[in-house]
């Protein structure tokens, strides 16, 4: 889909996108047919899309044969989506909240792939979601701001380390990024935008049951960095047993 066709679109329909949704569909056809050969896809695999926009992106992944689910929020644009791929035994509309539906989803996804130019506004606490879910997907090549994507791939020690890395990096590894220009999408928006994949370790950082609990501490620590750690992570133990864990791994009490 062009972007003239985009347009097109839009207006027959009487469509105005709503910002904060963080509707910037991506039309570029070489940047769409990169995301979806970053995926990996065989014949029938399950693969979650989450904020279809108009499907130019959807297109691309029933053609390689997967089986798509697409959650998007705004019920004008599923309405669309309805009578654009209204043949395809292989694609299920969900209007909805993805952040709502991912606790929901079935539970025979074990195996599955999240491939989505996600809402800039929603694409962080998605991540988080998927990194605390139970059943995290196996693989996910997903668009979002430049200084997210950066945060996913840092290192330790440098100024983009936070949150978002150690709590997605429990689950996943990043396997590559690239940048996406903002000229490739409609209509153009005011950040950077890259793709970056993250494939799921085959074992975990924790185990499972600590994930959440990791996460609280992960956030307390990070939440007010200046602040010595000791009374920060207070909530979760004795001064004596934060100062034993800190000796252990090498931090001066």
């Amino acid at each position: 889909m062009t972007i003239s066709e985009m347009r097109r679109c839009l207006e027959v329909r009487g469509l105005r996108l709503t910002k904060s949704l963080g509707q910037n569909f991506l039309h570029d056809g070489n940047q769409l047919r990169r995301i979806v050969a970053s995926a990996e896809l065989a014949s029938g695999d399950q693969v979650l899309e989450i904020g279809p926009g108009l499907g130019p992106l959807t297109e691309l992944l029933l053609a390689s044969g997967a089986r798509v689910t697409a959650v998007e929020m705004d019920g004008r644009l599923c309405e669309f989506l309805r009578e654009r791929f209204a043949g395809p035994p292989r694609f299920e509309l969900i209007h909805g909240d993805a952040l709502k539906w991912l606790g929901e989803r079935p539970r025979d996804w074990t195996n599955w792939k999240l491939v989505s130019n996600l809402p800039y506004s929603v694409g962080s606490p998605i991540l988080v979601e998927l990194a605390l879910a139970e059943r995290p997907p196996e693989r996910l090549v997903v668009t979002l701001q430049l200084e997210v994507v950066r945060r996913l791939a840092a290192a330790p020690d440098t100024d983009d380390y936070g949150v978002l890395t150690l709590l997605v990096g429990l689950q996943f590894e990043s396997a590559g990024w690239f940048k996406i220009p903002r000229d490739c999408f409609y209509p153009v928006p005011d950040v950077d935008s890259a793709c970056i994949t993250l494939v799921r370790r085959s074992d975990p950082l924790l185990p499972g049951v600590l994930i959440p609990r990791f996460a609280s501490v992960v956030k307390a620590a990070f939440g007010q960095r200046r602040k010595m750690a000791r009374k920060l992570l207070r909530n979760f133990g004795n001064e004596s047993q934060l100062d034993a864990a800190f000796r252990s791994v090498g931090i001066p009490v």
